[in-house]
């Protein structure tokens, strides 16, 4: 496999990094020596070299200082130069900007695809050289007014640039050796150790190329990232493949090499992992005798034996899946242990129990028969396979790849946060925050590792970190549709909304307010929380003290929550009129849209009109909103004030007309707006205009 790797990347190097070409015409002698001293001072100058192509890099950097020596003293002349020699001066322009582009590229590039394509980086400075060898041949030094130490250097350039030989580092080479080992060992199939990383060997070669902080590898992911884009549509799925398969590698070893300082534990806990996750391992059926010293927490309560599938049901207490299957298919609603009622019949892999359970068996020679169901869904897995065609075969296979790879790393996350101390919980919820972040394939598989019950428990944490990278997992987990029942179902809110009235920090209220407005998306949940009155009050709060991103989630939650018409009367209860409307005159808010549209959503009940008709600079500012403020803010000033003349007659009338900037801003609007903002505009304008005629022509 290791051999296999190799080849599929040396076949793509050609394609990952095409020679750089730029081409240079003839400039003006003055503007040539000046554009020359001024790119060869920039490379010079080049600091914190690279790890990787360190010797070609010096070495190169070396030489241009010796031509910098070269231009400097045909400035100092200032007499005209031959023609041969301003072919050469442009010839080494282009070479020097070709040379400050490949530095750039070991400097800004990523250090692991580097270190892959090793020698194909060192040909392009071996080219480069020659290049330059071969624009100091048409150099005429004997009539160019040099002192005598810069010609018998640019002599000394030349003769050495002619003569140097293809410079690979060997320790480079080594190190590409062990990085081929290390890929080939993750891409295993059909291995009983599939999956397997010594990752003390991933750290030690990491290390050498400059990858030693948790912010390198984080560094390093990005740069894969960027290179897997850059090579999708020219590399082909080979290389694409191969990046997808490094990026997976950082991501699982970040996770793994930080979250714990002791590296056995590591290993042992990985190999756990790695046997828990190994499909494809044979398990005989024999009936051996079962050891009697089951410790009582691989026990399922239910039927006192060895789990096989440890699963988590709502109560958040763990049994054998079959046992709690048969019990709830029985008629049962509640909880065996505790008694209490189950709000939902899902069961959530416990994948950290069960890696203990298997390492165990592995240790006590106990066999874990897998269930039918399993074995049934692995056979239609190969067979659908089977039916593939080669090149989708790769695809499905790299996309797989990447999946184990954030499955091992979920699963090794979420048995931190089961049984790790604080700093290790912290630590394992900041990178399920992060692995959350992007991709829906992320948030189910996170999920499935039953990561939401423990993220729950620690929104109750006294350390302010942990809090606020839990509440900030959940919610990029909420992101995902399926998965904000399951937080709702898992009894979060409250302890959602205990964050939200007073978490640690800022940061974790705010990401509290937009937890809210995510799990709200769906129409039960908005009943669900809309039962919570301190849920109103605790989004008031923010409103009032957050900072401009946290009253923009604090509004937008209410609005989403005031959709349901059964909402609003608990929002204008909690206080949000009277701060919406200040907040309308604070431009340092930055919410005006947002409070306005709030605003004109609570105007459909009762309560919310009712404390609208007392403010007197609301219709001011509404009709300033007409006139000046953006689409929505425009749409929902006439949506209020709509509903104002409609509820408050005569009187809200004559203060509209009473204002000499409110018709023409209604006559503009219904020109240029919605179509359902013109017609809201018009039959403004029909309402006001026949209450100016009942007051012209008073009744009797």
């Amino acid at each position: 496999m290791k051999t296999n790797i190799a080849e599929t990347v040396q076949e793509a190097m050609d394609v990952a990094l095409p020679p750089i070409m730029i081409s240079s015409g003839l400039m003006p002698t003055g503007s040539l020596i000046k554009s020359l001293i001024q790119i060869s001072n920039e490379v010079s100058s080049v600091e914190k070299l690279p790890f990787l192509q360190f010797r070609n890099i010096s070495a190169m950097i070396r030489r241009i200082k010796f031509l910098s020596s070269l231009f400097e003293d045909i400035r100092e002349t200032n007499s005209p130069l031959p023609p041969s020699s301003l072919l050469c001066l442009t010839e080494l322009f282009s070479v020097i900007q070709r040379v400050k582009l490949l530095i750039q590229r070991c400097k800004g590039g990523s250090s692991l695809w580097g270190l892959i394509q090793t020698e194909f980086l060192s040909n392009q400075f071996h080219a480069l050289v020659k290049e330059m060898s071969g624009a100091l041949d048409i150099l005429p030094l004997s009539l160019l007014n040099l002192s005598t130490d810069t010609r018998e250097q640019v002599e000394l350039l030349h003769t050495q640039a002619k003569r140097v030989d293809l410079l690979v580092d060997p320790q480079e080479l080594q190190r590409r050796e062990e990085l081929l080992q290390i890929m080939a060992s993750n891409n295993q199939k059909n291995s009983r150790n599939k999956g397997f990383v010594d990752f003390v060997k991933v750290k030690e070669v990491f290390c050498c190329i400059g990858l030693r902080s948790r912010l390198d590898y984080e560094e390093e992911i990005l740069k894969l990232e960027a290179e897997a884009e850059k090579q999708a549509g020219t590399g082909g799925l080979i290389v694409v493949s191969n990046i997808n398969n490094l990026i997976s590698l950082v991501t699982y070893s970040k996770s793994v090499i930080f979250i714990d300082r002791h590296k056995e534990e590591i290993k042992e806990n990985f190999e756990h992992l790695s046997a828990s996750m190994d499909r494809n391992q044979d398990v005989s059926s024999s009936s051996q005798s079962r050891p009697s010293n089951i410790p009582d927490e691989f026990r399922c309560p239910i039927s006192l034996d060895l789990m096989k599938d440890p699963v988590i049901v709502a109560s958040g207490h763990t049994y054998d899946r079959n046992s709690i299957a048969r019990w709830i298919n029985s008629g049962h609603h509640t909880c065996p242990k505790s008694g209490q009622r189950l709000i939902h019949t899902a069961l959530m892999p416990n994948y950290a129990l069960k890696s203990l359970l298997h390492q165990w068996c592995q240790d006590n020679d106990v066999p874990l028969i897998e269930n039918s169901t399993s074995s049934s869904s692995r056979f239609e897995r190969s067979s659908s396979k089977s039916k593939l065609s080669g090149k989708d075969t790769d695809r499905v296979s790299a996309t797989k790849a990447a999946m184990d790879a954030v499955k091992m790393t979920a699963g090794f996350l979420v048995g931190k946060l089961a049984v790790g101390s604080t700093e290790i919980q912290r630590q394992a919820a900041y990178e399920l925050r992060l692995l959350a972040k992007t991709g829906m394939d992320n948030r189910r598989i996170i999920v499935e590792a039953g990561a939401i019950p423990f993220l729950v428990t620690l929104l109750s944490s006294t350390d302010p970190r942990t809090q606020e990278n839990a509440v900030t997992a959940l919610l990029n987990l909420s992101i995902f549709d399926n998965n904000k029942i399951l937080i709702m179902a898992a009894g979060s809110i409250d302890s959602i909304i205990n964050v939200l009235e007073s978490g640690k920090t800022m940061e974790a209220r705010e990401n509290a307010a937009a937890t809210i407005f995510s799990l709200s998306i769906i129409s039960d949940c908005k009943v669900t929380i809309g039962t919570r009155p301190r849920a109103f009050s605790a989004l008031v709060g923010l409103l009032r003290e957050g900072t401009a991103s946290g009253k923009k989630d604090a509004a937008s939650a209410l609005f989403n929550l005031s959709l349901n018409n059964a909402n609003k009367a608990s929002a204008v209860v909690a206080g949000a009129v009277p701060l919406l409307i200040e907040l309308l005159m604070d431009d340092k808010a930055g919410i005006t849209d947002d409070a306005m549209a709030l605003l004109a959503l609570l105007s459909g009940c009762s309560e919310g009109l009712e404390e609208i008709k007392e403010s007197r600079i609301l219709m001011p500012i509404a009709i300033d909103l007409l006139r000046f403020g953006s689409t929505k803010g425009k749409e929902s000033s006439i949506t209020l004030l709509l509903r104002l003349c409609k509820d408050g007659g005569e009187e809200v009338a004559r203060r509209l007309l009473i204002n000499p900037r409110s018709i023409p801003s209604l006559q503009s609007l219904s020109a240029d707006c919605s179509l359902k903002a013109r017609r809201k505009a018009d039959a403004l304008l029909r309402l006001l205009n026949r209450c100016c005629s009942q007051s012209h022509n008073p009744a009797g």
